[in-house]
C-alpha cells in the first residue's frame, strides 16, 4: 500500500504526567500531597520568590529579572499559577531537556504554557505593546450587565459571573477588569453586592425573561466557589423553566483537576446532573487548555469523573496565541490529546482578545482563517473547533463570517443578526458594520506608517487601562 505524505502526521501519544520531583522545591512531595487539592491550592506560585523556592538552581537570574519587570510595569493579571500548571511546563523526561542554567532558562522561555501563564516583559512588544483601541472590557460584557455581573448579551444566552477569582490567573484573561488582584498596571473593578443579593437577582432576572434558554455560569472559575454555595445556586437555575442550557466554565478542569476528582464534588456535580436530566437541561462543563502537554493523566481522570457523574459533555474552549498554539501541527496535536485521551471535545479556538499589552499574543484575522483552513478535514467534523473572532458588540463570528476587510490597515467589518441588550433602540445595529483590528505589527510598513500617522499612542495607552479604549469610537477612521 502506498503511504500518502500530509501536512500533518496523525500520531496517538500517551499522556504523561510529568515527574514534579525532577523540580528542586518538590523532590519530596508525594503522590498523595500531588493529588491532593488542598495541598496544590496551598502551593501555588504567588511571586517570584515563591518560583525560586520550587525552580532552585534550574533558571538563572534574568529570568526573575524579567518576570519582576513585567509584574511591575505590564502585567494586567497577578501571578497565580498551581502546581499541576508549572508542573507541565518543560516537561520531556526524555533526556533532551537540559538540566540547569543556560540552556534550561532557554527552554523555560520558548515553553508555550510558559509564555501564556508566566508571561516576562521580553515577550511584551516594545513597538505596539497595547493596540490603540485596546480596552480593559474589550467585549462591554460591563455595559451589557442585566444585573450586577449578568451579562446578556446574545439574545437567548446570558453569562453569569458568580465570582471574581480563579484558582490560576491566565495573562491573556478577558476579563482582567474584574477578575483577580489589582496590578501596579490595573486597579481592578470590584462587585458591589453581596454574592447572595447578586446570585438571587440573576435568578430573578432569568425568572422574568422568558426569551433566555441558554446560561453560561463563570466568572473568574467556579472551582474557586465553594461547592455547597455552587451547587446551591444550580440547584435553584435548574427550577427556572426557561432554562434549557447550562454550562459551567472552569479551566480548573485543567489548571487544578484535583478540585474536580475530589469525592464530594463529584458527588455533588452527580446530583445537579441527575436533576439536569430530569428536566430535560443540557449540563456541560467548558475548559480552557491551550497546548497539548498540558493535557495529563490527571486531566483526563477529572474530565472522565464528570462525564461519568452524569454531564453531557466536556467541552474545551482555547485561545489562540502567537508562541503558544499558533501552527496546524500545534492546534491539531492539542486537539487529539483532548478528543483521544481526555474524552475533552475541541469546541472553540478564541482570537486573543483586545485587552492592553496583548499584542504579542494576537493574531491577524488572515492568519486566523489560514489555521482554520489547515486543520480541516483531520478531526471528526463535530470535534472539528470553529476559530471564532469575538467582535465587540457583535459577539463570537467565524473568522470566515468577515463581511470585508481591508488589509493594509488591518481593520475587518462585520455584521450581525441580533441586537445586544442595550440596542433595543437601535434601528441601525442590524445594518451596521462593526470594526476588528489586526495587530498592527503584523501590517505591512504602509499600514503600520499608517497607525502612526494617525494615533496618540500614549493617550492611547492610557485610555485602554483607564477603560475607555475601543468603546471611545466605533471606527478607527475617527482617528484620521
Amino acid at each position: 500500500m502506498t503511504t500518502i505524505e500530509q501536512p500533518y502526521v496523525y500520531r496517538r501519544q500517551p499522556l504523561v504526567e510529568p515527574d514534579w520531583t525532577r523540580l528542586p522545591g518538590w523532590r519530596d512531595v508525594t503522590s498523595a500531597d500531588w493529588e491532593s487539592a488542598q495541598w496544590q491550592r496551598a502551593h501555588c506560585v504567588k511571586n517570584v520568590g515563591q518560583l525560586r523556592a520550587v525552580m532552585g538552581d534550574l533558571l538563572e537570574d534574568r529570568f526573575y529579572a524579567d518576570l519582576e519587570r513585567d509584574q511591575a510595569e505590564r502585567a494586567t493579571m497577578s501571578m497565580l499559577l498551581p502546581p499541576q500548571m508549572l508542573n507541565t511546563m518543560v516537561p520531556s523526561t526524555d533526556g533532551d531537556v537540559p538540566s540547569a542554567g543556560a540552556a534550561y532558562t532557554e527552554a523555560f522561555y520558548a515553553d508555550p504554557v510558559r509564555r501564556y501563564m508566566l508571561p516576562v516583559f521580553s515577550d511584551r512588544r516594545t513597538d505596539w505593546p497595547s493596540h490603540p483601541f485596546a480596552a480593559r472590557d474589550s467585549l462591554h460584557e460591563h455595559d451589557m450587565w442585566a444585573v450586577e455581573g449578568l451579562t446578556h448579551r446574545y439574545p437567548t444566552k446570558v453569562l453569569a459571573e458568580l465570582l471574581p477569582t480563579c484558582p490560576q490567573y491566565c495573562g491573556h484573561c478577558t476579563r482582567m477588569d474584574l477578575v483577580g488582584n489589582s496590578t501596579p498596571q490595573v486597579v481592578k473593578l470590584k462587585l458591589a453586592g453581596k454574592p447572595v443579593d447578586r446570585h438571587e437577582a440573576m435568578l430573578d432576572y432569568l425568572r422574568r425573561t422568558p426569551g433566555v434558554r441558554d446560561v453560561v455560569v463563570s466568572g473568574g472559575d467556579v472551582a474557586n466557589m465553594p461547592w455547597k454555595g455552587l451547587e446551591s445556586f444550580l440547584d435553584r437555575l435548574l427550577d427556572v423553566e426557561n432554562v434549557r442550557d447550562v454550562r459551567l466554565a472552569t479551566k480548573a478542569l485543567m489548571g487544578l483537576p484535583q478540585h474536580w476528582l475530589q469525592p464530594d464534588v463529584v458527588e455533588g456535580v452527580g446530583r445537579v446532573s441527575a436533576k439536569a436530566r430530569s428536566r430535560g437541561v443540557s449540563l456541560a462543563i467548558h475548559t480552557h487548555v491551550n497546548a497539548a502537554q498540558s493535557v495529563t493523566p490527571l486531566v483526563a481522570d477529572a474530565a472522565r469523573a464528570m462525564l461519568e457523574a452524569g454531564v453531557r459533555d466536556v467541552r474545551n474552549q482555547g485561545v489562540l496565541m502567537r508562541g503558544v498554539n499558533d501552527s496546524s501541527e500545534a492546534l491539531l496535536d492539542l486537539c487529539f490529546a483532548l478528543q483521544d485521551g481526555a474524552t475533552i471535545t475541541p469546541y472553540y479556538f478564541y482570537m486573543c482578545d483586545m485587552i492592553p499589552f496583548s499584542e504579542h499574543w494576537r493574531l491577524s484575522l488572515a492568519e486566523a482563517q489560514e489555521l482554520q483552513h489547515d486543520i480541516m478535514g483531520y478531526l471528526p467534523g463535530f470535534a472539528t473547533p470553529r476559530i471564532v473572532c469575538d467582535v465587540p458588540f457583535v459577539g463570537k463570528r467565524w473568522v470566515h463570517q468577515v463581511h470585508s476587510y481591508e488589509t493594509t490597515t488591518g481593520m475587518s467589518y462585520w455584521r450581525k443578526n441580533y441586537r445586544t441588550s442595550i440596542e433595543g433602540d437601535d434601528t441601525e445595529a442590524l445594518s451596521r458594520e462593526y470594526v476588528y483590528y489586526d495587530p498592527i505589527y503584523t501590517l505591512a510598513e504602509e499600514g503600520q506608517d499608517w497607525w502612526r500617522r494617525n494615533t496618540d499612542l500614549d493617550a492611547a495607552h492610557e485610555a485602554a487601562l483607564a477603560g475607555a479604549g475601543a468603546s471611545r469610537a466605533a471606527s478607527a477612521a475617527d482617528l484620521a
